[in-house]
């Protein structure tokens, strides 16, 4: 969300929303631990769902709030980083496969996030604008779209080679945008004057 105006009071329906998205979050976490991972997949497409609803509602309606250009996308790290975490944990077993996802793949999502988190404190306490990229939005949409094809795919003992294939392939490129979209950070905050 961007700061272009800021309503009187902190809480309003988009910081409610991203409220909301965090306790989703602790949940999709619980529900994979628990290896309830169909109602996992509804808890996280809802949670990712009110991420977009959340900034359009505050741009629409002028709810842009200092709480919400914090809260909004540390709720969006939590989500992700979270779900990936707890994904990566799932053990093997004759009814539930491994996760697609790797202990070393969900380490460098959270480095990734926590390396932006501190350049946009740097940049933000500077008087500086740190937005979201085109690259960081992508990444987020294929780190979705991992978490979701992950969630089903575990859901069978013998996933189907598509589905299998299609969790591969997601997998990869969220890692791949994940770099990219870090490296684009840090080449921005390079070429600022210090």
């Amino acid at each position: 969300m961007g700061l272009t105006s800021a309503s009187s009071s902190n809480w309003n329906v988009p910081n409610a929303l991203s409220a909301a998205r965090l306790v989703l979050a602790i949940v999709v976490c619980i529900l994979i631990e628990w290896r309830f991972l169909f109602p996992a997949v509804i808890c996280f497409l809802l949670a990712a769902s009110t991420d977009w609803i959340d900034g359009w509602w505050a741009r629409r309606f002028q709810q842009v709030t200092k709480l919400g250009r914090i809260l909004d996308p540390f709720v969006d790290k939590v989500i992700i980083c979270g779900a990936m975490i707890a994904l990566c944990a799932v053990p093997n077993s004759a009814i539930v496969p491994n996760s697609a996802i790797a202990p070393w793949m969900a380490t460098l999502v959270v480095a990734r996030e926590l390396l932006v988190t501190s350049l946009r404190g740097m940049i933000e306490g500077q008087g500086g604008d740190f937005s979201a990229k085109q690259l960081g939005k992508w990444k987020m949409v294929a780190q979705c779209g991992t978490v979701v094809s992950v969630l089903i795919e575990l859901q069978y003992a013998i996933a189907p080679t598509w589905l299998h294939w299609t969790s591969i392939a997601l997998v990869w490129l969220a890692i791949l945008l994940t770099v990219l979209s870090g490296l684009e950070y840090i080449l921005l905050v390079a070429k600022k004057p210090q």
